[in-house]
């Protein structure tokens, strides 16, 4: 459990619109069984927020390096059936699209995870294919993904705003307006917005650097916890000017 620094916020604490609760996970990174845990303890709170409108927010990231990628997409449609939820893009899906275009990318895919969803499909890819196979095998992962999952991964946001927050994946640029935000830095940003003290106009919550523990600043809250690596996938709950990650 780790709930906001006080002593660090001097300005005012953003807030979330009265009624309204939030639950942000990112970075799932195929952990089905991890992700599924997380909707237990959500299931479990729902219960006692009455009339409190719920939403949950995914950052992206939810394939690759993990063993669960296609279960996870299941498991993500299925709850986004049941509850009021928003799905981002992470630079994984973004890969995963420029790689069904261009299959000898699976070259490079392979670097951030590939091979695992490639084997969660049902495919069973050797360790370095060639362009042959690289093609055969982004032909076959084609016709693998069922067309609801094309409509899930076609259907992904950049950013969504609520309140005095900006969810996104990655983060922002410093010194440009968050509705003038370009999708190479929302999907891939690091030091230059990580390093940045500055006030981005909303509060950033995001993903995509893995940190040891959320990692909840002045101007900003890293909840990737590298849940592939570590087992750790972190849920965080904001209510009102109230952030809490578990």
């Amino acid at each position: 459990m780790f709930k906001w620094p006080h002593s660090k916020m001097e300005r005012r604490k953003p807030r979330l619109p009265e009624g309204i609760r939030v639950y942000a996970i990112s970075d799932i990174h195929g952990c089905a069984d991890l992700l599924q845990q997380m909707f237990t303890v959500i299931d479990r709170d729902l219960t006692t927020i009455g009339s409190r409108r719920p939403i949950h927010v995914f950052l992206g990231d939810y394939i690759d390096r993990g063993p669960d990628s296609c279960r996870t997409i299941e498991l993500l449609i299925e709850r986004g059936r049941r509850h009021e939820s928003v799905f981002l893009k992470g630079n994984h899906e973004a890969f995963l699209a420029d790689v069904l275009k261009d299959p000898l990318q699976l070259d490079q895919w392979k670097q951030f995870g590939g091979l695992q969803t490639l084997t969660s499909y049902g495919l069973r890819p050797s360790l370095n294919p060639d362009a042959a196979e690289q093609t055969e095998l982004i032909q076959q992962l084609a016709s693998k993904i069922p067309p609801h999952q094309r409509h899930f991964f076609e259907s992904l946001r950049l950013r969504f705003v609520c309140g005095d927050f900006f969810f996104v994946h990655a983060g922002v640029k410093p010194g440009v307006p968050l509705a003038q935000q370009q999708e190479q830095d929302l999907l891939w940003i690091r030091e230059e917005f990580l390093q940045s003290e500055r006030q981005f106009g909303k509060y950033i919550v995001h993903g995509h650097t893995p940190v040891q523990e959320p990692d909840i600043r002045p101007n900003r809250v890293n909840i990737d916890t590298g849940a592939y690596a570590t087992g750790n996938l972190t849920l965080l709950t904001i209510q009102g000017d109230s952030l809490l990650a578990l």
